[in-house]
């Protein structure tokens, strides 16, 4: 190999690099931004009650949710937040189905009306 095609070759493979490396900066950079959800007035998780009557309620819920093989994993990784005696789901779940069950689990725990179901249906 000449010289000359050496030196073309490592010209392009330093371009190659430098691109790749300003395209992970800007990938980088961009920050996943939920701001627009959490502007809504339900609660988020950070906002679970420490209240051991809460928390407990919280855990009964969550552990009929993994019980239940027929779940999705996409249900079994909701949000459960409970403040008050009052249950919020949140998350995306696979199907309707997943939707109703969980919501039938929480509201079985908690209480008929004490449950506000946030869950989505993913694409």
């Amino acid at each position: 190999m000449t010289t000359s095609a050496k030196l073309f070759r490592i010209a392009t493979v330093a371009v190659g690099s430098f691109t790749l490396s300003c395209a992970g900066l800007v990938y980088a950079h961009q920050q996943p931004d939920n701001t627009a959800n959490n502007k809504q007035n339900a609660p988020t998780a950070d906002q679970q009650s420490q209240n051991p009557a809460d928390r407990e309620m919280a855990k009964k819920i969550r552990h009929s949710i993994m019980e239940d093989k027929n779940l999705s994993t996409y249900a079994h990784n909701i949000k459960v937040i409970v403040r008050d005696g009052s249950v919020t789901l949140k998350g995306p779940v696979k199907t309707a189905d997943d939707k109703a069950a969980i919501e039938a689990k929480a509201s079985a725990i908690a209480g008929v009306g004490k449950v506000e179901n946030d869950l989505t249906i993913a694409q």
